[in-house]
């Protein structure tokens, strides 16, 4: 073989091997064989018994929700610039059809910690559709809350059950001031 043909080979060669060695990494980081739906199946479990006992309340909106997004840690903290991620699943008929990661950014005043859970009430079947298809939602001004960010209880009028997204935000842990979901980006993940 001359040079040229020599060389041509190695370059196929270590493209066919990047590609293998891409390949194997997807494959390592996809999620089949861990058990990481099953521990946040859990841990969404935990998180709407915990919510039905605290508040009555949201066992009605389960019932009359279309679907319910399931987000049972969040996990935020800045200090001037600040962030947020956590995991969850899409419940429809009390079933999980899909896992979601959330992640926030923030800028401004801010410094501390805080950890919190929050569920998303679909209340029409268009809002859940909407969600489902985009490739990365965001939370915005469409969503009313159920509860204030101390946990209080809101009234829930039929007013609020027009809203096609209701959130729950509960069970705030930590030092920073406040816990809004707008801003937040969910991106659909395979855990």
């Amino acid at each position: 073989m001359d040079k040229a043909a020599s060389s041509r080979l190695t370059r196929r060669g270590f493209t066919l091997t990047a590609l293998v060695a891409l390949g194997a990494t997807a494959a390592c980081g996809n999620g089949v064989g861990s058990n990481n739906a099953a521990q946040i199946d859990a841990r969404v479990d935990a998180t709407l018994n915990k919510m039905y006992m605290l508040y009555p309340n949201t066992v009605t909106l389960a019932e009359k929700s279309t679907g319910m997004l399931v987000m049972p840690l969040m996990t935020e903290a800045g200090l001037g610039l600040g962030g947020g991620y956590g995991r969850g699943a899409l419940r429809v008929n009390g079933v999980t059809v899909d896992y979601y990661s959330a992640v926030k950014g923030t800028a401004g005043l801010q410094i501390g910690a805080q950890q919190y859970a929050h569920v998303l009430f679909f209340m029409t079947q268009d809002a859940l559709i909407d969600f489902r298809r985009s490739s990365g939602w965001a939370a915005g001004a469409d969503m009313a809350y159920v509860f204030r960010d101390e946990g209080d209880s809101v009234s829930t009028d039929t007013n609020t059950l027009r809203s096609p997204i209701l959130a729950a935000v509960f069970g705030q842990a930590g030092l920073l001031i406040g816990a809004t979901l707008k801003g937040m980006k969910y991106t659909r993940i395979i855990p």
